[in-house]
């Protein structure tokens, strides 16, 4: 037990053994719940923030999906969250952290590759230093630990990525089809806002449009969504009513 101790604590494998200590820590915390299962997530994209609406009524497309906040919008812009897929999910970074995913161990959250990279290099160090004497012996290790750890990770990620679906993010053309709820006095062919309701349960307030005049389109009724008018910047509705079945 002493030898492995010493081992633990001798240079290169100390650089290691503190880190380990804080991986270790930091899963038994996840398993007692102390951190919540969305803590595993660490780069997942601020928190899921950039999911269309997520701010509750708040959400008010903006730029994003239905032109500006006017006529009445909920408090301001939702963000830029349904631009196509370049909304505010963390810009590409989910849980492909930008210099691991350039060392190619991208695919699962940061948590688990920088988890794999320390265990490795721990193992492999500590072996080292069992086997080696000398500074030189020992520095040689230190390489070989960092390597061997990097490879060894890289091998594990691929098929760990495959329990880590990234997330696709929101764009407009998600809210197509769906029923919304008006939110204005009316609609017309340039005035009107709706509420929302995302496939992730979040709601936002969009701004929508007809073709022709819908003098039943009032607070309170429900529309289908049935386009997106780019140049416009708001979604196309028609009357829809969920109780009728040939509706």
């Amino acid at each position: 037990m002493g030898g492995f101790v010493a081992a633990a604590l001798a240079f290169p494998t100390a650089l290691f053994s503190f880190a380990l200590v804080v991986v270790v820590g930091y899963w038994l915390l996840m398993l007692v719940g102390g951190l919540g299962f969305d803590a595993l997530h660490g780069g997942h994209g601020v928190g899921h923030a950039g999911h269309v609406g997520h701010a509750g009524h708040a959400g008010d497309l903006g730029h994003g999906a239905g032109g500006h906040a006017a006529h009445g919008g909920h408090g301001g812009h939702g963000g830029h969250g349904a631009q196509d897929g370049h909304g505010a999910d963390g810009r590409g970074a989910h849980h492909h952290g930008g210099v691991l995913g350039a060392l190619g161990l991208g695919g699962v959250p940061v948590t688990v590759a920088v988890s794999l990279l320390v265990a490795l290099a721990w193992f492999v160090s500590l072996a080292g230093t069992v086997l080696t004497s000398g500074a030189p012996a020992r520095g040689g290790v230190f390489a070989v630990a960092l390597v061997a750890s990097w490879a060894g990770t890289r091998l594990l990620v691929r098929p760990l990525s495959r329990l880590f679906p990234e997330d696709r993010p929101a764009t407009r053309g998600d809210f197509v089809g769906r029923v919304c709820v008006i939110r204005t006095g009316r609609v017309t062919a340039d005035f009107g806002q709706a509420e929302v309701t995302a496939e992730d349960g979040s709601t936002a307030t969009v701004q929508v449009r007809t073709l022709t005049e819908e003098p039943g389109l009032a607070a309170g009724r429900t529309a289908l969504i049935f386009d997106y008018d780019a140049d416009g910047e708001h979604f196309l509705v028609a009357p829809f009513d969920p109780a009728l079945p040939g509706d």
